[in-house]
């Protein structure tokens, strides 16, 4: 008995010592994010001062509050996390600014996202130029996209013992097909089109042939963009740039001048140098700089006053039945969105932003309809950003227009559900055996412990063959293109937004800021306020509901959560035995 007491008090002080640190910790770290929650404090900046841009994490698409950085309580991270939004809107901004001379585009570790994130960035620099203002840029290592950004710069620099890469495109595909035979783990697969690809990695060991079409044609799609851009700012043509990448010829800083890939080689305090005579200012005297965090507290020129507005709604990531958050769609998020912007007077158009790789079919549908009911209100305009994929195009195919970025990801119109037997797996690996009363034959349909019979499948082929028919319907009518001919651009085929448009599933390509151009100019409207849906949440909210999320992949290293997201992306797939619009895989691009 004194033995049980003794570990008795021992484990209660144990577990009292720990919810006090849990309460210190807590307390400290809460101290920690007051004092960096952003404020409304307005920034001033002296004449000649250079605006310095730099993009070492991930945009996304909107800015909004990081509570936890996410890897570390104490994270430099923590804070305002900088959206592409307020990054286009600076650099506009800068533009007009007299106190604003130039640009340093800082090259290095850029990882911003992919090139649909990266071309409206780039395209804001080439208009920033036009006021006569100049941009550097400058990278000790500097990558493909990296690279892409920087080509819109006056001149671009790379350290003389650096590297510059100029590759081309590839796509990698992971397949899980071996692994589900070890676990005696069978995927039965449930589909519509010959490109919906989605389930390939859990029936085969490399690509198809309709699945490599659409692949190269994809990324040929996008280099061949790439490509002419460049062409045009550095004067190469694009037969020598394909030449460049192809035998891969650059293969140091050197190669890269010699080529006329970049202006010359400098290190940064030398590039420095330069700006100080762009800047009129001798060696000695400090050069003005402001971060882009910090400018984003400078005031800018006021707008007329307007009751008018444009709402831009920002639909992102996967579409779930959830209720959605900053990176999810859900069935409530979006729709709630969408209608309470329909319902406000003060809204004249609406502009919807769509990053998306599509998910739950009854979620898109639902999202469709309420676009669909907006649309014969008010003009409802779509912006595409990176992915609009399957169910990411079918909750925007009823838009009056659809404006698209030349290397978004576009299309993917199919439909397909998988349905795991795991009836080995559970018997043969774990010793684990399952029997089942039921009232009738097929009251344990969809159980996931046992072999479809072919009935069972030919239902569910029925069920996805509708939600297909549908799909296409839709599109159809939004579209107002023939059954036949979305049918033949659909089967679950991937486009890229140039492709899109040549297709009829795109009207314009462009940005946000196009879209929100031709949502002003379709709705007549000369002064307008912009403004943002779903409203981003309190910041001690989104603390709390992030300190007791389940979610232990937020709070692991950057190497075992891609490979935790690899693996939680393939087993949300198995275990969801709903119908699915999805984007068959998701691309990184380099």
């Amino acid at each position: 008995m004194k033995q049980f007491f003794k570990y008795f008090f021992a484990s209660l002080l144990g577990t009292f010592s720990a919810a006090i640190l849990l309460m210190v910790l807590t307390f400290l770290f809460l101290i920690t994010l007051i004092s960096i929650v952003d404020t409304d404090e307005v920034v001033n900046i002296s004449s000649n001062t250079i605006l310095e841009l730099e993009f070492k994490s991930n945009l996304p698409e909107r800015s909004y509050f990081d509570p936890i950085g996410i890897s570390n309580l104490f994270s430099t991270n923590i804070g305002k996390k900088v959206g592409l939004n307020d990054v286009i809107k600076s650099i506009n901004k800068a533009e007009v600014d007299e106190n604003i001379s130039g640009i340093f585009l800082k090259l290095d570790n850029l990882n911003a996202g992919g090139y649909a994130i990266i071309e409206p960035i780039r395209n804001a620099l080439l208009e920033f130029k036009k006021s006569g203002k100049f941009i550097i840029a400058h990278g000790n290592s500097i990558s493909q996209k990296a690279y892409y950004l920087g080509s819109a710069a006056d001149s671009i620099f790379v350290t003389p013992t650096g590297d510059i890469e100029f590759k081309g495109l590839s796509a990698e595909l992971t397949f899980f097909k071996k692994t589900l035979e070890k676990l005696d783990i069978e995927a039965q697969i449930i589909r519509v089109g010959k490109f919906k690809s989605a389930v390939e990695p859990f029936i085969a060991e490399r690509m198809g042939d309709e699945n490599r079409l659409q692949m190269k044609e994809f990324l040929n799609s996008i280099n061949d963009h790439i490509l002419s851009n460049i062409s045009t700012v550095r004067g190469i043509k694009v037969e020598e740039l394909k030449k460049l990448s192809n035998q891969l010829i650059i293969q140091s800083p050197e190669n890269a001048r010699e080529s006329n890939l970049v202006d010359n080689l400098k290190y940064q305090v030398e590039v420095e140098e330069l700006l100080r005579s762009f800047l009129g200012i001798s060696n000695n005297q400090k050069i003005k700089r402001v971060s882009l965090k910090k400018y984003l507290k400078v005031e800018g020129k006021e707008k007329p006053y307007s009751s008018d507005r444009i709402a831009v709604i920002y639909a992102v990531g996967e579409i779930n039945s959830s209720k959605g958050d900053e990176s999810t769609i859900g069935k409530k998020n979006i729709v709630k969105a969408i209608r309470k912007a329909r319902e406000n007077d003060y809204v004249k158009a609406i502009v919807m932003r769509v990053n998306s790789p599509g998910g739950d079919a009854l979620i898109s549908d639902i999202i469709w309809k309420e676009v669909e009911l907006t649309e014969k209100v008010k003009p409802v305009i779509v912006s595409f950003s990176t992915y609009a994929a399957s169910g990411g195009y079918y909750i925007s195919c009823a838009a009056d227009k659809i404006v698209a970025e030349p290397t978004t990801l576009t299309g993917s119109i199919g439909v397909f559900t998988i349905i795991p037997n795991t009836q080995k797996f559970f018997d043969n690996k774990l010793g684990i055996t399952f029997d089942k009363v039921t009232t009738g034959k097929y009251s344990d349909f969809i159980s996931g412990t046992r072999k479809l019979t072919a009935f069972e499948k030919n239902v569910l082929q029925k069920q996805v063959n509708r939600v297909y028919h549908q799909f296409v319907e839709n599109v159809s009518v939004g579209r107002k293109m023939d059954f036949d001919a979305v049918d033949k651009i659909g089967e679950g085929r991937i486009w890229s937004g140039l492709q899109a448009k040549e297709n009829g599933l795109v009207d314009e390509i462009g940005g946000l800021d196009k879209s929100i151009e031709i949502a002003a100019e379709v709705s007549n409207l000369e002064n307008y306020r912009i403004v943002e849906y779903p409203e981003i949440r309190d910041p001690f909210e989104v603390f709390f509901e992030t300190l007791y999320d389940e979610t232990s992949s937020k709070l692991i290293g950057t190497d075992l959560e891609n490979i935790i997201q690899h693996y939680s992306k393939a087993i949300s797939l198995i275990k969801n035995n709903r119908i699915q619009t999805r984007l068959p895989f998701e691309i990184n691009e380099f």
